[in-house]
């Protein structure tokens, strides 16, 4: 497995490009926005789009998702259904956030707890984690004991809850249900800042102690 992160938009979202090693397939999670460079850099890579997977359908993180879809003919998978009306609104977040204009665009696939996606030979257990929105989801990968949490948990933080229909006791549960459970020597991806782990979240983050 290999990864390729694009910090993406003023909100610096790290989105990023898995590539399945064996296969050359690769799925990008989080296209906030700035396609052309998301497109640019898959060239640079040389590796086959296979998918798009969006764990939750705040602006900065499903801002591009439409037209990346688009551009390169891509199935999208995720968010959990609950998110509906993150992504009904993005047109009306990019307003707000002086985005460029955002479309909705409808999942080929909504996901839900313990389902499992696949980006070439590689497989993720996809968890839902509501709380920072109410369908937000997170993917694992137990081979390479990687994780891309989207806004759950960061380093030495946690998400945001203050957006409608978050909910902070709910996010708690959530990062103690499904990342607190894993080894400490699993490594996870934020949707912003640098990577972290579980063992040092688990013992320095003030928001999950």
């Amino acid at each position: 497995m290999k990864i390729d992160v694009i910090p993406v938009t003023a909100f610096q979202q790290n989105c990023s490009i898995i590539v399945c090693t064996e296969t050359n397939k690769a799925a990008i999670v989080d296209p906030g926005g700035e396609i052309e460079r998301i497109k640019a850099r898959l060239t640079e890579l040389n590796v086959e789009p296979e998918k798009i997977l969006i764990t939750h359908a705040h602006i900065d993180h499903a801002g591009g998702t439409k037209d990346l879809s688009e551009a390169l003919n891509l199935p999208i998978e995720g968010p959990e259904l609950e998110d509906q009306f993150w992504i009904d609104k993005l047109a009306d977040q990019s307003r707000m956030f002086q985005f460029p204009e955002s479309k909705p665009f409808v999942p080929a696939r909504w996901l839900k707890h313990n389902d499992t996606v696949t980006v070439g030979n590689l497989t993720f257990d996809v968890k839902h984690c509501p709380g920072h929105t109410p369908g937000h989801v997170i993917f694992i990968n137990h081979q390479y004991k990687f994780i891309w949490v989207g806004d759950v948990l960061f380093k030495g933080s946690m998400g945001r809850t203050d957006f409608p229909r978050g909910d902070h006791q709910t996010l708690i549960d959530s990062i103690h249900a499904n990342l607190l459970t894993l080894p400490d020597d699993y490594q996870f991806l934020s949707g912003h800042g640098e990577v972290s782990s579980i063992g040092y979240e688990r013992n320095t983050n003030p928001y999950i102690r």
